[in-house]
């Protein structure tokens, strides 16, 4: 049953991915496997590289927690490769229901980080307020016009996983930032296994390095990083405002619209549509609280 509740947080955590604004760290906070998320990547060591080569892998795997980590991996995978089709149909014709549900799931991580820390000052706050404006303006930048390069699609791998591994960072927007969403949302519909392993590489790399960075950061300056991932995640709400004006998009060869600019704007009317969505965006909020009734308070000092 406990491995079946890892599949099941990975597939939330997987779901979560696939969407640009969403991210994935933010779902291991809430759901409470944020600390044993960065313990167990950060295992994947010099000595465990070193016990593969030499193919003891008795002694690689000895403190790595395998079925936690395959668990995870497997809800994720599970997730993306189930519902990208879903999730790219629901964005189109359902996306202020989407986005409603998960700006609750993400508004209620909010004060679940901010309990972690044990007493706010000033300073604190103040570092909440310049990382949200921060954020806030980083999520609103115009995507880019890339390659389609191997080296670029490992790039993008690499990014995309680092950033999914902070809360209120999502990886899918990196991709959206980086002209590639779509790109790797049609190599995965496709099985495109030369894109897929490219990019796939280029997490394995990217996560297994930003993971030792994230990890120092927790154990030397424990709660101002804690402090700057709220306020990460304040800011990053502009991303997932349910209701948006499309400012600018272009048409790809295959004739798909890609949205380059939007604005957030308020509901033209109150109706019974932006009253559901109000209703889904709580359901939402209390999922999330319910969710965390054992919060990740534990620093990562490991």
């Amino acid at each position: 049953m406990n491995y079946i509740k890892i599949v099941l947080k990975g597939f939330c955590m997987g779901t979560a991915n696939v969407i640009p604004g969403i991210s994935g760290g933010t779902i291991a906070f809430i759901l409470g496997i944020y600390e044993k998320l960065i313990r167990t990547i950060k295992a994947f060591d010099w000595k465990f590289i070193k016990s593969i080569c030499r193919l003891n892998f008795k002694e690689a795997f000895s403190e790595i927690d395998v079925a936690f980590l395959s668990a995870l991996f497997l809800g994720i995978v599970i997730a993306i490769l189930t519902l990208s089709k879903v999730i790219s149909q629901l964005l189109s014709s359902k996306p202020i229901l989407i986005y409603s549900f998960f700006f609750g799931l993400i508004l209620a991580s909010i004060p679940i980080m901010a309990r972690i820390i044990k007493e706010w000052t000033s300073a604190k706050i103040a570092t909440v307020l310049v990382t949200a404006v921060a954020a806030y303006f980083f999520v609103g930048m115009v995507p880019f016009t890339t390659p389609e390069a191997a080296w670029f699609i490992f790039l993008s791998g690499a990014l995309a996983i680092s950033t999914m591994i902070l809360p209120g960072i999502s990886g899918a927007f990196v991709l959206v930032l980086l002209g590639k969403y779509q790109f790797i949302l049609d190599a995965i519909n496709q099985r495109d296994l030369f894109v897929l392993g490219v990019f796939s590489l280029g997490m394995v790399v990217g996560i297994v390095g930003f993971v030792r960075v994230l990890s120092w950061l927790f154990n030397k300056y424990h709660d101002l990083t804690v402090t700057i991932l709220t306020g990460i995640v304040v800011g990053s709400l502009r991303k997932i405002w349910p209701w948006k004006e499309i400012v600018r998009s272009m048409t790809t060869s295959r004739g798909k619209v890609i949205v380059i600019e939007e604005m957030n704007v308020l509901p033209d009317q109150f109706n019974g549509e932006v009253i559901f969505a109000l209703a889904v965006m709580a359901f939402g909020f209390i999922l999330a609280l319910m969710l965390n009734s054992s919060p990740d308070e534990k620093s990562l000092r490991s």
